[in-house]
């Protein structure tokens, strides 16, 4: 309960940042309520992004059984903002939005359908063998073959000023431009995911043990290796809709949480969901105070404190087992 409590009073401080915090003055009457809620929206963007990518890394952790697992493994991460990218484009080129979709919708339904394409790929192959080194490879080939798409998109989009910004603000991760309606569709998604990877957690403490004793326990491991690539497919859709690439917050998250919240998924997954959108919230405001011409973008704030972050937690790690 006292890590809970502490998570808790950690998001209420950092969210009364995130609305104070920010270029414009609040004490104008007249841009008070649009600021306010601009803010609002970036504070549940940031919050859903950082609780949808922590949970996902609890999961294909417990998954794979490796500490070092993150969500991008799967692909999924770089199918989803491939996705993205090619919206973009899309939507820049030909006109795409003008009257078939909203145009703030395009770049969400863009970052789901990359996804799909990536978990469609991904079960396939889970159909095929059931082998744990192979879906990792296959993952591995996914991700690079989408970053090599991705690369390509963003060669092309160089060729209008404004589209290729566009396409590499996007490609570095900000919650700045969301607004309510990609909230609206990103938030069913997450939410649903997040229940369902919470239901999971006894059959993922199972697979902990290892596939037979989890078998020999009543676990499906086929099924539970299904459902949890697919819930951190729409985890990882929902959070690049809303945020772009966000880096390091499902590989860090999980490995602060375990001393405290230890390894049952029933217990850690919602302190998880709870740390992971305090860190990005954190994150963004940190964003915002660093003074430079233009914002820093919110992916490269989550790598410069995750990557170093990371590094500590995996020499403490190594000093724990020597003294074991």
């Amino acid at each position: 309960m006292r890590l809970y409590a502490l998570l808790f009073v950690s998001l209420l401080i950092v969210g009364i940042l995130a609305i104070v915090v920010g270029s414009g003055d609040l004490a104008d009457p007249g841009l008070r309520d649009t600021f306010l809620k601009l803010r609002g929206f970036r504070l549940a963007a940031a919050f859903l992004a950082g609780a949808a990518l922590a949970v996902g890394g609890v999961v294909v952790q417990g998954l794979f059984r490796n500490p070092l697992a993150s969500p991008s493994v799967l692909g999924t991460t770089a199918g989803a903002s491939f996705g993205g990218q090619v919206a973009l484009l899309l939507s820049g080129v030909v006109g795409l939005g003008s009257g078939v979709v909203v145009p703030e919708m395009i770049v969400p339904i863009g970052c789901f359908l990359g996804a799909l394409g990536a978990l469609a790929v991904l079960l396939v192959f889970l159909r095929i063998t059931q082998d744990l080194l192979a879906l990792l490879l296959t993952g591995f080939v996914l991700s690079a073959l989408f970053l090599s798409m991705s690369a390509f998109v963003t060669s092309v989009a160089q060729e209008t000023w404004e589209l290729g910004r566009a396409v590499v603000s996007f490609s570095l991760g900000s919650v700045s431009g969301t607004g309510p309606r990609q909230l609206a569709f990103a938030l069913p998604l997450i939410l649903t995911a997040l229940i369902a990877c919470w239901l999971w957690g006894r059959s993922l403490d199972l697979l902990l043990s290892g596939e037979e004793e989890a078998q020999a326990m009543g676990a499906n491991v086929t099924t539970v290796r299904w459902w949890s690539a697919i819930w951190v497919s729409v985890l990882v859709a929902g959070a690049v809709s809303l945020g772009g690439n966000v880096g390091f917050v499902g590989l860090v998250v999980p490995h602060m949480l375990r001393p405290f919240a230890g390894t049952r998924h029933q217990r850690l997954l919602p302190a998880a969901a709870l740390a992971g959108g305090v860190f990005v919230v954190a994150c963004d405001v940190v964003a915002r105070v660093i003074p430079a011409r233009s914002e820093i973008p919110l992916g490269v704030v989550t790598g410069m404190i995750g990557a170093p972050l990371f590094l500590l937690l995996l020499i403490r790690l190594r000093r724990e087992r020597a003294y074991a």
